[in-house]
């Protein structure tokens, strides 16, 4: 039986279910997340494969109008992952879509993108009344631009195998393009940084985890002893930084703490991580400064 493999970009609003969605597929936790939106700033590869198929997912950013140039940047990963992609997986918050209907990105991304796009109702585990799934689906069906409609539950792994199936249905013929035992092609500095950026976010408030960045400078692993891990965490004004440290201290101390066991439990190896605050002002509208950090 000949193989079948391709990339799925995944898209939505911000706090769809994205990341939640590729984590229940690949039964991993790969794309950090949190309640706040945009907490995704760049792609995230995963790969899944399943006896005869591959498929290697593409998390995106949140789709959002931009204000500033990293988060044009973010949007321009959209449009990249979308370009590359065989499928397309868009989610819909259900949530939310008695006030907001399908997103007028997303029916522009289904409409002209020249690729099968599969429209992922969301959260409806959360839903006061089910009844209504049934007449957002003939709805649906009725524009006639998803090649298919799936009701699901992401954080509850409810139809995930119908969403891998269908997927499946849409990819070509073709050899795998990674190895079968590959979960992803990204660095465990890249991880690194991530869980102890998802942390930030969980730990400070308001504006202060979207001007916040995190810089691993120093990846040391060891044969014996604990690895060595030293990240920065980039701010943009003094005040910030102040914030960060907290009193006495306190909150980097905790946001180090928690980061060091979920990079343990990530790494499978002790490590010795060290925090530093540094202040880089404007940096998320600094060309320089973000291809620095990755973007």
């Amino acid at each position: 039986m000949p193989t079948k493999s391709g990339y799925a970009a995944i898209i939505g609003k911000p706090n769809a279910g994205k990341s939640t969605l590729l984590n229940a597929i690949l039964e991993s936790k790969l794309s950090i997340v949190t309640p706040k939106p945009q907490t995704t700033r760049k792609r995230v590869l995963g790969i899944y494969t399943n006896g005869d198929n591959q498929i290697i997912f593409l998390d995106t950013p949140g789709i959002i109008n931009p204000r500033y140039t990293m988060q044009k940047i973010m949007m321009d990963y959209v449009s990249e992952s979308i370009n590359e992609s065989d499928v397309v997986i868009a989610l819909i918050d259900m949530e939310k879509y008695a006030e907001e209907g399908i997103p007028e990105a997303i029916m522009q991304i289904a409409t002209n993108s020249g690729k099968p796009v599969i429209c992922v109702l969301n959260k409806v585990d959360r839903l006061l009344d089910r009844k209504m799934i049934l007449p957002v689906i003939e709805k649906l069906n009725a524009l006639k631009v998803f090649a298919d409609i799936i009701p699901a539950a992401a954080l509850k792994k409810m139809n995930i195998d119908d969403i891998i199936e269908t997927i499946t249905k849409h990819l070509p013929e073709h050899e795998f393009y990674f190895d079968e035992d590959l979960l992803s092609t990204q660095t465990e500095r890249f991880f690194v940084s991530e869980l102890i950026r998802e942390n930030i976010f969980i730990l400070t408030k308001e504006e202060l985890p979207y001007s916040t960045e995190v810089s691993i400078l120093e990846f040391k692993e060891r044969a014996y002893g604990k690895w060595y891990i030293h990240a920065e965490i980039i701010v943009e004004r003094d005040s910030q930084k102040r914030i960060i440290i907290g009193s006495e201290g306190k909150l980097i101390k905790e946001i180090g703490e928690r980061s060091r066991i979920k990079i343990e439990e990530h790494l499978g190896e002790e490590v010795f991580l060290e925090l530093f605050v540094k202040v880089r002002p404007n940096w998320r509208d600094d060309s320089h400064k973000l291809r620095s950090f990755g973007y």
